[in-house]
């Protein structure tokens, strides 16, 4: 009688374990990011409406592709995860999964998620994906452990998807193509299609205090494993600090942009002046106090930063 209840309670466990094991093989709460930047991208297009059947089959693939990379990430870091105390469990790490059933997974994922930006959306958007994930595991993963501009070039796939909900919308990588679109009010009008770059370019900005925030947090991990990924190569100093100043005080004028290139409206103006000036004086505080508390305050900041400009962006949309 026990066999009968432990056999499936047994299957139940490892299935939900397995399931598990891919959630942090993807990194799923990552990924969720980084296709929601995409989707919220691919709707601010001018000539773009909500539909629910388009929106699920981006999400559905950029978790694929985006999913497919972390997992060709952490097939190949396999070796350096095992050296940190945050990815030692990770599952190709731990043992749990092998490299192999990684890399597959990694075959099917991008498959699936190329065919559908080809199919529902347009070719453009499919190369640009397929683009982005060779970009983030195939340069960017080895860079990491060589030089820290590794960082810059891993910026570029980590705010490629805003592009690529851009052009998923409009089928067009040209930033000087003309559309037609209708506005808010039904109003007939023309659009360049450079909207894209521009919000490429917050997020390509947005990266670099969010991202040295977390090497700052994680250095003695990140230096155990080899990789060089802040600016100083003596790890958390005032030169590190001062570099993601420089970067969030960049965010501001290009945070003005969308506004002045009638993206989003006066709402979102002020919005991102007030989220980009905040990235500004947590930055600075990192460079006056130079600890654990401030880093950790610029990184919790950028999280929050993604979600509100983007979301306003969308809700002011022209």
């Amino acid at each position: 009688m026990n066999k009968t209840i432990t056999i499936p309670h047994s299957f139940s466990y490892s299935l939900s374990s397995k399931v598990k094991d891919y959630f942090i093989l993807i990194k799923f709460t990552l990924s969720f990011l980084v296709v929601f930047s995409s989707v919220v991208c691919y709707l601010l297009a001018p000539n773009v409406e909500f539909n629910f059947l388009s929106i699920f089959i981006l999400f559905v693939a950029g978790m694929c592709i985006t999913g497919a990379a972390n997992a060709i990430n952490q097939a190949v870091e396999r070796k350096t995860d095992l050296l940190m105390k945050r990815t030692a469990e990770r599952p190709v790490a731990a043992g749990r999964m092998s490299q192999n059933e990684a890399y597959t997974f990694a075959a099917i994922a991008t498959a699936v998620g190329i065919l559908l930006m080809w199919y529902w959306f347009n070719f453009a958007s499919a190369l640009l994906s397929l683009f982005s994930l060779f970009l983030y595991a195939f340069i960017y993963t080895p860079l990491k452990r060589v030089n820290s501009i590794s960082v810059i070039v891993g910026a570029f796939p980590g705010a490629l998807p805003c592009l690529i909900g851009w052009v998923a919308a409009t089928g067009s990588l040209n930033p000087f193509a003309s559309f037609q679109g209708v506005m808010a009010n039904g109003e007939v009008t023309h659009f360049m299609n450079y909207g894209g770059y521009i919000l490429f370019a917050i997020q390509f900005l947005w990266q670099f205090p969010h991202f040295w925030a977390i090497a700052w947090l994680a250095h003695k991990d990140y230096d155990r494993a080899g990789f060089k990924l802040l600016p100083s190569r003596e790890g958390p100093t005032k030169f590190s600090a001062i570099q993601t100043v420089i970067y969030s005080m960049l965010m501001v004028p290009v945070g003005m942009l969308p506004y002045y290139f009638h993206i989003g409206g006066i709402l979102s103006f002020w919005v991102l002046l007030f989220c980009n000036l905040w990235m500004v004086f947590v930055s600075i505080l990192l460079v006056v106090k130079m600890n654990q508390a401030a880093a950790r305050r610029v990184m919790f900041s950028s999280y929050f930063y993604l979600m509100i400009v983007f979301l306003t962006l969308l809700f002011d949309k022209i």
